[in-house]
């Protein structure tokens, strides 16, 4: 059964298509106009091993916001829409990624319930390139309010704000890669004593 997710999402802000396959490769296609943000969902994608294709022209005359919101949540929508039935998988998956001075520790639980815990240094530089340093946990909450999983992003230390941010993603990645993948012991079981996730 193949998982893949196609999402495309419009409003007077954005348009947004976002395709994901949990299967792939690591293959990606990624294109939103914003730099440092395209450098992260290429993170996502390689290091998750998710075949993903990004596409978005967003109002970036006013600035990244909308853009970078509106992705986020197309690319949550799609990972729900590919999982499935998330019948045999792992549900939980856990990373820990350094990234010279900073490390983050991601965990994540497929659970069909939103909420995110997320920890990062204080005082961070307020820009990378075109990006807003705070639209990380931003991008982090639209994630998982359409993915409707439970997320924690730890980040304990770090100095540089590049590290800081792509480390997390890293993580993410993994721990999203982790989850999501096939549990050979457990074919045609549901990983939840609920009966749904």
């Amino acid at each position: 059964m193949t998982r893949v997710g196609r999402v495309e999402r419009t409003t007077k802000e954005t348009s947004v298509l976002v395709e994901i396959d949990l299967d792939g490769t690591g293959k990606t296609d990624i294109a939103t106009g914003v730099g440092f943000y395209d450098h992260m969902l290429d993170q996502l994608g390689r290091h998750g091993l998710f075949d993903l294709t990004v596409k978005t022209d967003g109002d970036l005359h006013i600035d990244s916001h909308h853009t970078i919101e509106d992705t986020a949540l197309a690319l949550g929508a799609a990972f729900k829409q590919a999982l499935g039935d998330k019948v045999g998988i792992y549900r939980f998956g856990n990373c820990t990624v350094p990234l010279d001075e900073s490390l983050a520790q991601v965990t994540v639980d497929l659970s069909g319930r939103p909420y995110l815990v997320h920890t990062e240094p204080e005082n961070m530089a307020p820009m990378i390139g075109e990006y807003d340093t705070t639209m990380t946990r931003h991008i982090l909450e639209s994630f998982v309010a359409q993915a409707q999983v439970a997320l924690h992003v730890h980040v304990p230390y770090g100095r540089n704000a590049h590290h800081i941010v792509e480390c997390q993603f890293k993580a993410l990645a993994r721990a999203l890669r982790y989850a999501s993948e096939r549990d050979p012991r457990a074919a045609g079981i549901l990983p939840s004593t609920k009966g749904a996730l």
